[in-house]
């Protein structure tokens, strides 16, 4: 698409009637929930599901790639938002012994394809929570700010040729567009700094839809816990850095700067909750709540949308406004039949792990979670809610170095995050066997996470801990944060699809 093309698409996005958009958007929210409460969205039993993104580097210098659009059809993979990216989805599963075991073989058979094809363009896909090293030739800022105006349209020269994307820097809903982290501000007239991140997403079907506020309580409450053993995101490109000593930049990083990308590009500059769509979401007391958090959301680009033959197009306006509800932790309502008709959590913090086995682990430790928490009636369901958003924000800057307060089994406070991990990954072992997994099979999926937490080191760790060395020895920084990129990498290349990130300890 030349960029009048994408220019006029932008125009065309934008000539809509919100109010219209928003009428349609209620009323459809209300025909949703009364599908819900006739059963349309119940199911026999729990599903599972997982999206995992991908960054595209050169296969002999570790730096930034863009994926030819070609290539990304050829293997099947979805655009994200930068030319760099590339997505894939599972197939929706029973979480079952053959269900878990049929996710991973799926990711692996999808992934060693890919990577064998890219291969052939010197290009490998890198699984990672933010890329560190930009483009051969280039500057970190600039691919991430170039933009050109066309027609009064900003066009963000990397961002992939999706109107909607492009139509988010130039809509009225007031994204900053400016990454701000520890040491770092960059602005830009597009969303583009956020395709600095990559995440995996687990997904968790609920089996009885107005059950779905219960889960989602639990969600909140280890999405701390889940965050603190899976942070991966602790340096950003180092040309992005304030003149700062390195060892300020050492000192003051947090272990997942993924969140910090998300929140600070996609949020407007108020800090009020109600303005804020990147964030902690509230608890449900209804299902019906839930709907209506997504239905009243700011919708950063309202459409206007043909309904197709789907069975969910009933419920467009309100699909496409979910689009950009990004709370960390969201419900989702679709299903393209009636029959498939579906309500699930989508767990959203966690970045890009190092290998597949560990992205699955993160899976199967979510679903499982899900399973035995309400099933057990876990008294953790009682800790309330801002404490839940506090241990997650602990996670977000010091990962298993986070001050967290739990609710244990006993109905006792703690504040041991080891004894706080450890608990999750015991009821996760929990969950998997109530839904019939066997108990070696069970702790085999869990095993990546529970030697992180034996070990005290999660992939974010191992990162920082490669950077100090470096700096201790003399190294500059930049030469330590693309050193320690260059390594993981390497290490990942030999482990990504049969190993696990334990083997790199």
């Amino acid at each position: 698409m030349s960029a009048s093309e994408l220019a006029a698409a932008v125009h065309e996005a934008l000539d809509v009637d919100p109010e219209t958009f928003e009428q349609e958007t209620v009323a459809e929210a209300e025909r949703l929930k009364q599908e819900v409460s006739s059963g349309t969205f119940d199911n026999s039993q729990a599903l599972v599901g997982l999206e995992l993104e991908f960054y595209a580097a050169d296969d002999r210098t570790d730096a930034l790639r863009r994926v030819p659009r070609q290539l990304l059809e050829l293997i099947g993979f979805e655009k994200e938002l930068g030319l760099h990216n590339a997505e894939m989805q599972t197939t929706p599963l029973p979480l079952t012994t053959y269900g878990l075991a049929a996710q991973e073989k799926e990711i692996q058979a999808h992934l060693a394809a890919a990577l064998e094809k890219t291969a052939t363009e010197d290009i490998r896909l890198a699984s990672g929570g933010i890329w560190t090293v930009p483009p051969v030739g280039e500057s970190a800022d600039a691919y991430l700010t170039d933009s050109i105006e066309q027609d009064d349209v900003h066009l963000g020269t990397n961002l992939s040729d999706s109107v909607r994307y492009h139509t988010m820097a130039n809509s009225q809903y007031p994204s900053r567009c400016t990454l701000e982290a520890p040491n770092v501000t960059l602005a830009a007239d597009t969303v583009m700094p956020e395709s600095l991140s990559a995440s995996i997403q687990p997904h968790y079907q609920v089996a009885h839809a107005p059950d779905l506020p219960e889960f989602f309580r639990y969600a909140l409450r280890v999405a701390g816990p889940l965050l603190a053993l899976g942070v991966n995101s602790p340096f950003l490109p180092p040309e992005l850095y304030d003149d700062v000593p390195a060892e300020e930049i050492l000192a003051d990083a947090h272990m997942e700067h993924r969140i910090d990308v998300f929140e600070s590009v996609m949020n407007p500059g108020t800090g009020e909750d109600a303005d804020r769509k990147v964030r902690f979401p509230p608890d449900f007391e209804t299902v019906g709540d839930a709907i209506d958090d997504i239905a009243t959301d700011t919708c950063i680009v309202p459409m206007n949308l043909e309904r197709g033959t789907r069975f969910d197009d009933q419920f467009i306006n309100l699909r496409h406004k979910h689009g950009s509800y990004w709370r960390w932790v969201r419900p989702v309502f679709d299903g393209s039949t009636r029959s498939n008709a579906n309500a699930r959590i989508e767990f959203r913090p966690l970045p890009a792990q190092p290998t597949v086995r560990d992205a699955v682990a993160f899976e199967a430790a979510f679903a499982g979670l899900m399973e035995s928490l309400p099933r057990r009636d876990h008294p953790v369901r009682a800790l309330d809610w801002e404490q839940a958003e506090a241990n997650f924000y602990s996670a977000v800057r010091n990962g298993l170095d986070a001050d967290m307060h739990w609710l244990n089994r006993s109905g006792e406070e703690t504040a041991d995050i080891r004894e706080i991990c450890a608990e999750c990954l015991e009821s996760a072992r929990d969950g998997l066997e109530l839904r019939g997994v066997d108990t070696q099979e069970a702790r085999r999926y869990l095993r990546p996470l529970r030697e992180r937490l034996d070990r005290g080191c999660t992939p974010a760790r191992w990162q920082h801990d490669h950077v100090r060395r470096s700096v201790d020895e003399g190294v500059p920084l930049t030469e330590a944060i693309w050193g320690m990129q260059s390594e993981y990498i390497d290490r990942q290349a030999e482990t990504l699809v049969e190993g696990s990130f334990i083997d790199w300890l």
